[in-house]
């Protein structure tokens, strides 16, 4: 995607071939700020305080922190103890996991001195691939866009709500959620976003806007609250959301709140889409509700709030009482029945095991799916 009028991607390997650039994800929308990372414990900061977020990008970004790691030990011990310190990192997103074992899978058969070389070029392929992956979803869950703007009046936009940023700073580039709307933007289709704040991080605010607005796609900012009230008066024609990671089964893991848009989408009869690579996916786990883990993050990430003051100058405020007690669950599990759809890179399925099987026989049939 463009940011004034220059393309960047999400994470990039630096010119000098030892360094990984990124955007400080935490300084936006304020300031438009890039990092390099140097080593695999630049990588493993960048995941656990959010310089980065979104699963495919968590998992990018942990593939080029083994890259790094091996630069400066390329030993079989080396690699075991970058993929725990990386895994460690962040619990929920199951791409963080999927990309580590894709490189230790890929190096562990190699000579250490071949391992620093392979590392860099699969980190790449896997960004690579991530964004083929993502420009596909869009195409396929364009189709429902479409669909929906045939039954308008002509000119009047598909009002679709988002929530969380599942935006090309989420992923390598294209985003999960938003490359539909992209793709429909840039081929004329009248569309409009409700994006959802997105407490405690407020990535809705600061990040989706943000890429939306630099992009040109009509949006509206709302608090998380809103959502039922507009599907009741039909201001909401389409909800799309992402995924961090979705059972065998689809049931649907994304960020806290998701489970209540999809109850209002389901009262209001609105169709309610999870956009999600298949790398999203674990097929090891049916039931989202007891086998996922929930990560819960530090309470003051809901006790304060950082923003601009008048004066322009970037700070954070305090919200409630300095000795209030805080719980801050970072992510919910949406059941598959409230899902309409999964929008993959290979079609629209039913959040099904039947479904995600129509589409991924190859997973279906695997030792993986037969035990869950």
């Amino acid at each position: 995607m463009k940011i004034d009028g220059k393309k960047y991607r999400s994470i990039w390997a630096e010119p000098d071939g030892k360094t990984v650039g990124i955007i400080d994800q935490t300084r936006l929308p304020h300031s438009f700020v890039t990092i390099p990372l140097k080593s695999r414990d630049d990588a493993a900061i960048a995941i656990e305080d959010m310089w980065v977020r979104g699963a495919p990008l968590i998992g990018a970004t942990a593939a080029y922190g083994m890259a790094l790691a091996m630069q400066k030990d390329a030993s079989d011990e080396a690699l075991g103890r970058a993929y725990d310190i990386l895994h460690a990192t962040r619990p929920t997103a199951i791409n963080l996991k999927w990309a580590l074992d894709e490189v230790v899978g890929h190096l562990l058969p190699l000579p250490a001195d071949q391992r620093i070389a392979a590392a860099w070029t699969l980190a790449a392929q896997i960004c690579d691939r991530d964004v083929d992956t993502n420009h596909a979803i869009g195409k396929h869950g364009v189709d429902i866009i479409r669909n929906i703007a045939t039954r308008k009046a002509p000119g009047d936009p598909v009002n679709i709500l988002t929530h969380c940023n599942a935006g090309w700073l989420a992923t390598v580039d294209w985003g999960t959620a938003t490359s539909p709307i992209y793709q429909a933007h840039d081929m004329g289709l009248p569309v409009h976003v409700w994006v959802d704040e997105t407490r405690p991080r407020n990535q809705g605010a600061s990040l989706t806007s943000w890429e939306l607005g630099r992009h040109g796609v009509n949006h509206t900012l709302i608090v998380d609250n809103s959502g039922g009230h507009l599907m009741q008066h039909g201001k909401v024609d389409l909800c799309i959301v992402g995924s961090d990671r979705t059972t065998a089964s689809g049931d649907v893991c994304n960020k806290i709140g998701t489970y209540l848009k999809a109850l209002a989408a389901r009262d209001n009869g609105v169709p309610f889409y999870v956009a999600l690579p298949s790398t999203t996916v674990d097929w090891t786990i049916n039931d989202g509700l007891r086998e996922i883990p929930i990560e819960e993050r530090d309470g003051k990430e809901v006790s304060w709030v950082a923003g601009k003051d008048k004066d322009g100058k970037e700070t954070s405020v305090l919200i409630c009482p300095e000795t209030t007690p805080v719980a801050n669950h970072a992510f919910d599990v949406t059941p598959s029945r409230l899902v309409t759809g999964l929008i993959t890179e290979r079609g629209v399925c039913s959040a099904s095991k039947a479904g995600l099987a129509k589409l991924f026989p190859e997973k279906a049939g695997s030792d993986v799916m037969r035990a869950v």
